[in-house]
């Protein structure tokens, strides 16, 4: 049975802002403990690899740990015509909250590490970065729902964790992926901030790769919709 939406919405709420914290956080940290610019990127992913594995496991049975409008959209949209997963009206629920959520995050990190909360000025649209955000956003959602329709949703965490992890380092975006992760990040003007300008194009791309991804999903698997329950991992049961 699924879970009451207000228990799903929180766990979304609590999960996107760990997420953003432990992005931001350990984004504060790296840069107060490494002048060379590819430690403080290994020390970022490493800390967000293995947060998000751990949100994944903790917060997964109570709403699947989407933390990702993209992920919650392409769970309604796969999910639709068989009558599973989110209902539209979830989506704008859950997407409420991971933005939210992403928001009090990003001032969460400020806060323990006292660097006051600030509008980032790091530009980042450039047409490098914004076909990244393509390529990232499109592999994300084909995983999840590839381990979705194989039963093989006790791999999401470590497999999307691992997937999120290599994106740092294999986009020139460093794979944001995300929209709510995307306007937290506006919040901290440090190494892990992205300029207010640069939002709009992020995300717009963040859409072009949910829609490659949803392709890419519908041509490999045709019926992951049948699944779309247990989006990331199994829940409410």
């Amino acid at each position: 049975m699924t879970a009451p939406l207000p228990r799903r919405l929180l766990a979304e709420f609590l999960g996107t802002a760990l997420l953003v914290a432990v992005v931001v956080g350990s984004g504060i940290a790296a840069q107060q403990l490494s002048d060379d610019v590819g430690l403080q990127l290994l020390e970022n992913s490493t800390a967000t690899v293995l947060g998000l594995t751990v949100l994944i496991l903790w917060f997964g049975p109570i709403s699947g740990a989407h933390f990702n409008p993209v992920v919650s959209l392409a769970d309604w949209f796969l999910g639709r015509r068989t009558g599973a997963g989110l209902t539209l009206a979830d989506v704008g629920a859950y997407a409420v909250a991971q933005v939210a959520g992403a928001i009090g995050g990003a001032v969460l990190a400020n806060v323990m590490f006292e660097t006051g909360t600030s509008i980032s000025d790091t530009e980042r649209a450039t047409g490098g970065h914004l076909v990244a955000e393509v390529v990232a956003t499109a592999g994300l959602v084909g995983l999840i729902f590839a381990l979705v329709r194989s039963q093989r949703g006790a791999l999401a965490a470590p497999a999307v964790g691992a997937y999120i992890g290599a994106a740092y380092w294999f986009t020139s975006s460093t794979s944001f992926a995300n929209p709510a992760v995307t306007v937290g990040r506006i919040f901290s003007d440090t190494f892990a901030g992205i300029a207010p300008s640069s939002v709009a194009p992020f995300i717009a791309m963040q859409v072009v790769g949910l829609g490659l991804g949803l392709v890419l999903t519908l041509v490999l698997y045709p019926d992951a919709g049948e699944r779309a329950d247990d989006v990331v991992v199994p829940h409410g049961r």
